[in-house]
């Protein structure tokens, strides 16, 4: 239909999640239209992702150097390990500026229902690490949806062998702003059951 060139870039960003042919295609004919400065500029941005990132080997976080910055900071907290199930989860607690403790990310493909042999690395290292740190807490911080609390429970039931473990999750309840009239009966139970005095 296109020229191989830009055909070849069609198929090739077709292939990213949420981005189907049509979008893909958008795209390609706005790149053709920027500069060939823009153009050198992506190129080499992408170029970086193969040669300059790449995955630290204590939290499996992306980074620029390995062990990444958050484990190598000697001020952080590391008696708190805070397991996420993806580096961006990371960016997003880092923003928030309220916790100072180390991580640890599960592989993306981490589904103990699905697929049990797929889990037991991620397993398999997170019990070690554990094991060999002066570990005092460990805060699940996974999705409100039912993978997200499906390996939480999997994760909490292993992690009963630490008995002096402190094992946390995140708070669940109603956003600030929410209005209760479109909240979901599960946001509002968990509303409900943690509840605090008001001060």
């Amino acid at each position: 239909m296109y020229p191989s060139p830009i055909q070849n870039l069609i198929d090739k960003l077709a292939k990213l999640p949420s981005v189907g042919p049509k979008t893909a295609e958008r795209l390609v004919f706005h790149l053709l239209k920027s500069s060939p400065e823009n153009l050198t500029a992506l190129s080499a941005a992408i170029s970086e992702l193969s040669s300059k990132v790449t995955r630290c080997d204590l939290c499996h976080n992306f980074a620029t150097q390995n062990p990444c910055e958050i484990c190598n900071d000697s001020r952080r907290d590391k008696k708190l390990l805070c397991i996420v199930a993806k580096p961006q989860d990371i960016a997003v607690l880092e923003k928030s500026g309220a916790y100072n403790g180390l991580y640890y990310v599960l592989n993306g493909n981490f589904n103990p229902l699905q697929n049990q042999a797929t889990a037991e690395p991620a397993v398999a290292e997170l019990l070690a690490k554990i094991k060999t740190t002066s570990l005092q807490e460990v805060i699940l911080a996974l999705n409100p949806d039912m993978e997200g609390e499906t390996i939480l429970l999997y994760l909490n039931k292993l992690l009963r062998q630490f008995p002096v473990l402190k094992i946390t999750r995140l708070a669940r309840g109603l956003p600030i702003g929410a209005d209760l009239e479109y909240a979901d009966e599960i946001t509002l139970e968990n509303a409900l059951n943690g509840r605090q005095n008001v001060k």
